[in-house]
C-alpha cells in the first residue's frame, strides 16, 4: 500500500509500523529507533520494553491532530527493537544490580560488576551513535524510543558532529539526570545531561517540568550559568496560584531558545497517572495538554526540531504505551511541522 492509497480514517494495518503507516525506511523522512536498553535503572524496571509497548499501543491511534492535520504523510518508519540489545541489557541490569545491591548494603559497592556495566553501556552509546550517524548521512530524521534516559548521548554526539554550531536541548523531565556518574556508573540515566554538555561544549539545556533532584546537581546548575535554564514545577505551579497563565511562564524559556532545539522527553515529565509504571514516577507534572502547548508555542516562535527522543515509558500496561505513543506522535508532527515535511 502507498500512502496515496492510505485510509487516515480506517483501522490500522498491524504491519509492525507505528501507527500501521504504510512507509518504509526508505520512503520514511523519520526514522525512530528503538533502544530497549535499561541497564543502570535504579528504581522500577521495565522500561527497556517500552519502544515495543507503544508500538503495539500506536495502533489503535486516530491520525487527525488539529495543529498538523496531515503529520501521518510526513513518512514515519519504526524499526523493530533489537532483540541483542535486549539480551545485552537484561545482562547488564543483573549485574548492575549486584553493585546496587551492595552499596545499598554499605558494602561499598561490586567493583567488577560496576566496571562490566560502564563497559556494557559504552558499547551502547556507540551503537546508538552509529546508527544514528548512519540515518543522518542519508537524510532521515530520528526519533529515538528509550528504554532508560541514558540511550539518546549517542544520538546527541551524533548531531553535534551535524551541527557544528550547536543547538539546544528543551528536557521535559521530573528529573534533571545531571548527576556525575551515579552509582559510580558513568553513562547512568541519572547522568545523561551531564555527560551530554561536558562532551559538548557548544549544547545548551532548557529543562521543564524538574520536581526531583538533589544538592550535587542544583550545584551544577549555578556553575553552568546561563548555559542551563531551569523552569521547576514548583514555581510554574506558585506561579499559577499567583494569577500567571501557563503561557506567561513558560513562554520566557521559549524564547530563550536558539534557532534549532532538540527535544528530550522523559514520560515521567508528565504527572503519573499518566506514565504510572516509567521507571522513576513523581507526583506532579504536566498534563499532556500543557506539553502540547508548548509545542505549538515551540512552531509559533519558529524553532526548529533536529530530532528527539522519547524515553522511560513503561511496559506493565497497554496504557503507558498508549500515552508513550501519542506523546511520539505529537513529536513527530511538530517536526514536520517546523521542517516543513507536509
Amino acid at each position: 500500500m502507498s500512502i496515496q492509497d492510505f485510509d487516515p480514517s480506517g483501522f490500522a494495518l498491524k504491519n509492525d509500523n507505528f501507527i500501521g503507516l504504510p512507509f518504509t525506511e526508505e520512503s520514511a523522512n523519520l526514522v525512530l529507533l528503538p533502544v530497549p536498553w535499561e541497564a543502570t535503572v535504579s528504581y522500577s524496571a521495565g522500561t527497556a520494553e517500552g519502544p515495543a509497548n507503544i508500538l503495539e499501543a500506536s495502533y489503535q491511534l486516530d491520525l487527525y491532530l488539529a495543529d498538523c492535520p496531515n503529520a501521518y504523510k510526513m513518512g514515519i518508519y519504526m524499526r523493530q527493537p533489537d532483540t541483542q540489545i535486549l539480551a545485552q541489557s537484561q545482562a547488564a541490569r543483573s549485574l548492575a544490580s549486584r553493585h546496587i545491591d551492595a552499596l545499598e548494603a554499605g558494602e561499598g559497592g561490586n567493583e567488577a560488576a560496576r566496571l562490566a556495566v560502564n563497559s556494557a553501556c559504552e558499547k551502547l552509546e556507540n551503537w546508538v551513535y552509529q546508527q544514528a550517524k548512519d540515518l543522518l548521512a542519508q537524510g532521515k530524521y530520528v526519533g529515538l524510543l528509550g528504554g532508560d534516559h541514558s540511550t539518546p548521548l549517542g544520538y546527541l554526539r551524533a548531531l553535534a558532529e551535524r551541527h557544528e554550531e550547536g543547538f539546544a536541548i528543551l528536557q521535559i523531565d521530573a528529573h534533571c539526570d545531571l548527576r556525575e556518574a551515579y552509582e559510580g556508573f558513568t553513562y547512568s540515566h541519572a547522568s545523561i545531561f551531564y555527560n551530554a554538555l561536558e562532551q559538548m561544549p557548544k549544547l545548551s539545556l532548557v529543562q521543564m517540568g524538574i520536581r526531583d533532584y538533589c544538592h550535587e546537581e542544583v550545584d551544577y546548575i549555578k556553575q553552568q550559568g546561563e548555559r542551563i535554564q531551569v523552569l521547576f514545577d514548583q514555581d510554574l505551579a506558585r506561579g499559577k496560584m499567583r494569577g500567571l497563565s501557563f503561557e506567561e511562564l513558560v513562554l520566557p524559556f521559549i524564547k530563550s531558545l536558539p534557532q534549532k532545539i532538540y527535544i528530550s522527553f522523559d514520560i515521567d515529565g508528565l504527572r503519573p497517572e499518566l506514565c504510572p509504571n516509567t521507571g522513576t514516577p513523581v507526583v506532579g507534572g504536566f498534563d499532556l495538554a500543557e506539553v502540547s502547548y508548548i509545542f505549538e508555542l515551540l512552531a509559533q516562535a519558529g524553532k526548529e526540531l533536529i530530532g528527539f527522543d522519547l524515553c522511560e515509558v513503561g511496559s506493565a500496561t497497554e496504557w503507558d504505551g498508549n500515552v508513550g505513543a501519542r506523546v511520539c506522535y505529537q513529536l513527530a508532527a511538530l517536526l514536520a511541522r517546523t521542517q516543513a515535511l507536509v
